[in-house]
């Protein structure tokens, strides 16, 4: 066995779980280090406070000599709980987190009287480089100025000794560099838009929030074991490693007792996320070996969004601790299930009510079905956009790859609601009669709230299904920012209640309809309209795909090919009209996805080759030279019937040539087809060549180094393999 290999596994029989114990009450401690309402009151000055809620309620800007006083409590309040530095905490178009910290301490001009500084200008603004994150040539190298501005609605917190202000991120000339921006923009026309449509059924309503709740799904990976495979450390997932005997078959892992190890490192994550406010819940084995899963409780879609950021950085911090490796990729191994992160999306209003619930109520009931049909009606007419908003190349291993969910968009609702869609549809064309509508209401609509609430199933296999009282976005991968996803999603269901708005009131105008005869008639149009979009069978099956196909549905399976959606003409004047992105931001985030692509199959080819040619196939020839050495031996011994004797082992040695023989050769062809890619100078038909021309060449290599891994003596092969990697608790 290979010294690293050897090293690493005993590191790891000899872990013991770090020792951990619960200081107080959750809720005793639950929100400690953030900058909340509690910490404002004691903090800021009655007008400061007041200015920070306006901002927060009412989108009120803040000017500078109130932030001062603000900046003033916030530092007081950090200093008290012994935070030396702050950041500008923000979401830049990595995908990831960026700040650059600062400390409270300064001297005077002469370097005397030290004091502890903060001030609102620099609670307000900052100003990292701009040219150095992903800005799809909206900076140049030479033109690096770029800001971030405080985002007021999502709390400041600390973590450590800094003090994180979360803000948003623009270049110089005023464009979104980040993904925060967008979100907000978007979540602003969802507001917009369904308030609007909420005062046909309730005039009190003044504002709709849209809310999420993630489900984040996880490996955890021993660090010593991780940190001897290369493609784990420089790829996130295994390029290569035979599948192990014993898997995800017997279905054991799945909600079965948490490993002490694993639960250990769960109470110690759980412990700093109530500390920052992040309201975590759920915590179980999901269905692969080592795969585990915890989920919040709702919140606000903004805070949600920043919450499962921080709480991805947290998750590796705590693991370093307990010397885990998080994994947080799709697919990183394969034979078992990868990891997704569902996205519960749902609507509050400000009066309390869940618009994607229905009560007992009929009116009520009115107000449910508005939403939840024109939500579909939106995935509708909008799935190729939704499709490309999940759409990276580490998810296009769970997308269309066999496993939940597929790469077509579709909406399950459960038969039930299938059923009352159908009687809503058939009860009548053009104007409802009092008979009518009363009989509807009653005998269809009015039992919605027992089917939804009792009757309602749920199918895995789709990627936005109605789970309820809320829309279940499955499709999200693990390791994405929820924002991209949370965009498009409020953004296309904003777009589709305002027209619903505009048709509505074009029949009352018009027709001299009222109004609930108005509401039904367009929703059942709705209905008609959007029935290509509803399935409730089984989205992995070959059946599905082709009647799919039938019904017009896109298909797209790589992320070349979905993510042109999002410079479609329709995305452009969507994103355009509801001031989410302008042309020049929609474009410049189209060519960053682009290069990420290639950049990350680039790098895994690189990875791969560099295994290939420097581990597997000096091992397999070590081990081919002891056969061989073994053939000699018996030939000197028994001469001409060695041949008889080491049939066998000639056998192995041709199989071994011939594996070695078709690692290089396909080595060889697929870094000829990526110095091709890398010439062309279109982003999109680079990032084609690395997926049609480049990619299909890692699974020939791995399928020969895997042959391999089952050939060479276990004692011989350097590369941890994936029974020590799934099952060393």
């Amino acid at each position: 066995m290979s010294t690293l290999r050897f090293q690493a596994l005993q590191e790891a029989s000899t872990r013991k779980p770090v020792h951990f114990e619960e200081i107080d009450r959750k809720s005793n401690i639950f929100g400690s280090n953030v900058f909340n309402e509690k910490a404002m009151k004691q903090f800021l000055t009655s007008d400061a406070l007041k200015g920070v809620r306006d901002a927060i309620q009412h989108g009120t800007k803040i000017d500078r000599k109130l932030a001062d006083y603000i900046a003033m409590g916030m530092k007081e309040w950090a200093l008290s709980k012994g935070v030396t530095h702050y950041t500008h905490w923000f979401q830049p178009l990595t995908g990831t987190t960026a700040e650059k910290h600062d400390a409270f301490f300064e001297t005077s001009y002469d370097g005397s009287d030290p004091v502890e500084k903060f001030g609102g200008a620099q609670l307000v603004q900052q100003e990292p480089d701009a040219s150095s994150f992903p800005n799809g040539g909206i900076r140049n190298t030479f033109e690096a100025r770029g800001y971030t501005a405080w985002d007021p609605t999502s709390p400041a917190f600390i973590y450590g000794t800094t003090l994180c202000i979360p803000t948003v991120f623009i270049a110089y000339t005023g464009e979104a560099l980040d993904n925060k921006i967008p979100l907000l923009r978007a979540l602003s026309a969802m507001d917009e838009a369904a308030t609007e449509v909420c005062k046909y059924f309730d005039k009190n309503v003044k504002k709709v929030t849209a809310t999420l709740g993630w489900e984040q799904e996880y490996f955890l990976i021993d660090k010593a074991l991780a940190n001897s495979r290369p493609d784990l450390m420089m790829t996130g997932r295994t390029l290569l490693g035979h599948t192990s005997a014993k898997g995800q078959q017997l279905d054991d892992h799945y909600f079965g007792s948490i490993p002490t190890r694993a639960l250990t490192y769960m109470r110690d994550l759980e412990q700093e996320c109530m500390l920052l406010g992040i309201p975590v819940k759920t915590r179980h084995n999901e269905v692969a070996p080592n795969q585990f899963e915890l989920a919040p409780i709702f919140e606000e879609t903004n805070l949600a969004v920043d919450h499962n950021s921080l709480l991805m950085d947290v998750m590796q911090r705590v693991a370093e601790r307990h010397d885990f490796k998080v994994l947080f990729h799709e697919k990183p191994f394969k034979g078992v299930n990868g990891s997704g992160k569902h996205n519960n999306w749902s609507l509050a209003t400000d009066t309390g009510v869940n618009l994607l619930s229905p009560s007992k109520t009929p009116m009520s009931n009115l107000q449910f079905l508005t939403f939840f049909i024109n939500t579909i009606k939106a995935v509708n007419d909008y799935e190729t956009l939704l499709r490309a908003s999940i759409a990276t190349a580490s998810n296009d291993h769970r997308l269309g790859a066999n496993e939940a969910p597929p790469a077509i968009i579709s909406v399950f609702i459960g038969a039930q609601l299938s059923k009352v869609l159908l009687e809503l549809e058939s009860v009548t064309t053009g104007k409802l009669s009092p008979e009518e509508k009363t009989d509807l209401k009653l005998n269809v609509v009015g039992k919605i709230p027992d089917v939804l609430l009792d009757n309602t199933d749920r199918n895995r296999t789709s990627p936005f299904a109605f789970t309820g009282n809320k829309f279940e976005f499955r499709a999200v991968g693990s390791n994405a920012n929820c924002s991209n996803a949370m965009t498009t999603l409020n953004a296309i269901v904003a777009k589709q209640l305002k027209d619903f708005k505009i048709e509505v009131d074009g029949l009352i105008e018009s027709k001299d309809m009222k109004k609930d005869d108005a509401i039904f008639n367009v929703l059942r149009e709705y209905i008609k309209q959007s029935k290509k979009i509803l399935f409730e069978g089984d989205g992995y099956s070959d059946a599905w795909e082709k009647e799919a196909a039938k019904r017009g549905l896109s298909n797209f399976k790589t992320t070349p090919e979905a993510i042109k959606a999002k410079v479609s003409k329709q995305a452009l004047e969507l994103f355009d009209e509801l001031g989410i992105l302008n042309h020049v931001e929609a474009e410049a985030r189209y060519e960053i996805e682009l290069e990420e692509y290639t950049k990350k199959i680039q790098i895994e080819g690189r990875v791969l080759g560099d295994i290939a040619r420097n581990h597997v196939i000096p091992t397999a020839i070590r081990y081919q030279n002891t056969l061989i050495e073994n053939v000699k031996g018996l030939k000197e011994i028994f001469g001409k019937e060695f041949e008889t004797i080491a049939k066998e082992q000639i056998v192995l040695i041709k199989e071994i040539s011939g594996h070695i023989e078709g690692i290089n050769s396909k080595v060889l062809a697929m870094t000829s087809e990526r110095r091709t890619a890398n010439q062309l100078t279109d982003a999109q038909k680079m990032a084609e060549a690395y997926c049609n021309k480049v990619k299909p060449y890692f699974e020939d290599i791995r399928n020969h180094c895997d042959k391999l891994e089952l050939l060479v003596d276990d004692e011989s092969w350097t590369l941890t393999k994936y029974r020590e990697l799934l099952f060393t608790k």
